[in-house]
């Protein structure tokens, strides 16, 4: 296998430790090695990880430290030296304000020191913002300053909203016209031949992170109860990195909480259950795992409002339902025309896909 068939992808941290970026990457790669034959070997940017160093048949190098030096030397080694880096990033993934400035020197070292490598960066965040009384307002200009380095470094940048990708342009001055959108996909599955709603179980699913988890139970109790009652919900799930507060019956519907799971179980699970629920802002759906999750199992996506507007050809009402705002009462004859058009939408942009368009960008550096 030549170096043209193999690639080194950063991220920053894979399995076991659960992190949606690197189980995006991961993914990824297991796809673009059975679709095409690319291989990829991997370089961990958190010094901390703890995990297997042949992951999946990946070879697996995490930075000693995180410098540029430390990255540099790994890059440039005998195992690592290909031409072509696929860069996931998302700024607080490798830095604990989000400015991963020893990230971002690295590769502008790598970068000199041969005319013929080639970056490519999947922006799955670009920067953050926020209120004066918060960390994200005082290192957003640096963060700012950070992705636009990034931008103009890279050959070819990906991403997965199209809001990000008119500020990838806008960064780039000119270098980057047009970036691919991809709204990112299943972590835990896309099966084929799914049932109706009305063939499987009254079972409604809370799954994600402790965050995103978190809100639902504190924040849309409301919503919550009333999707409960109006689709005559019979078990709820919550499937996750165990929260730390007690989990209150819904409706007198104890939530059963079943931890970590194994994408083929958490799969299982979904396929067989007629609602999803999320409290995450829809401005943002298209790169949230737990909505792709949903939309790819062909189930009935609800969450709660977030003012906001309709983005990446997501639809409040088509796509998925606000429990705090839909104005009539829910029922899975409606939900599955819903169900349908998100699963609809969702394979616009499913692995396979997104693997075909990956693959291109990899192999021409272009």
């Amino acid at each position: 296998m030549s170096d043209l068939d193999r690639i080194t992808a950063i991220v920053p941290r894979l399995p076991p430790v659960v992190d949606g970026v690197g189980d995006y990457a991961l993914n990824l790669a297991v796809q673009l090695r059975q679709d095409f034959g690319l291989v990829n070997d991997f370089v961990i940017g958190d010094p901390n990880w703890s995990g297997d160093p042949f992951l999946r048949g990946f070879t697996v190098n995490q930075v000693a430290e995180q410098s540029s030096a430390a990255l540099l030397e790994l890059l440039l080694n005998e195992q690592h030296s290909r031409t072509t880096v696929l860069l996931h990033y998302v700024g607080y993934g490798y830095a604990k304000r989000g400015c991963p400035l020893w990230l971002i020197e690295g590769l502008e070292h790598w970068r000199k020191a041969e005319t013929s490598r080639h970056l490519i960066t999947m922006f799955h965040e670009i920067y953050a913002f926020g209120s004066i009384w918060t960390s994200q307002f005082w290192t957003s200009p640096l963060q700012i300053n950070l992705a636009a380095r990034l931008v103009r470094l890279s050959d070819r940048c990906l991403t997965s909203k199209q809001e990000y990708a008119e500020i990838i342009t806008k960064l780039g001055q000119g270098k980057h016209p047009k970036v691919p959108t991809l709204p990112v996909f299943s972590n835990v599955g896309e099966p084929e031949n799914l049932t109706s709603l009305s063939e499987r179980a009254r079972r409604l699913v809370i799954f994600g992170g402790r965050g995103p988890r978190s809100r639902v139970y504190q924040d849309s109790q409301l919503a919550l109860q009333r999707t409960c009652v109006e689709l005559e919900i019979e078990e709820i799930l919550d499937i996750g990195t165990p929260l730390n507060f007690e989990i209150e019956p819904v409706n007198n519907i104890s939530v059963v909480c079943l931890g970590v799971k194994c994408a083929e179980e958490i799969s299982n699970l979904l396929s067989n259950s007629v609602a999803g629920f999320f409290n995450y802002h829809t401005e943002f759906l298209a790169k949230s795992t737990i909505f792709a999750a949903y939309s790819a199992h062909r189930l009935l996506p609800i969450g709660t409002w977030y003012k906001g507007q309709d983005l990446d050809g997501l639809e409040t009402g088509k796509h998925y339902w606000l429990g705090d705002k839909y104005q009539h009462k829910m029922n899975l004859s409606i939900g599955q025309t819903v169900a349908d058009n998100a699963y609809a939408w969702y394979q616009k942009h499913k692995l396979s896909v997104q693997a075909d368009a990956f693959v291109t960008y990899l192999t021409t550096g272009t």
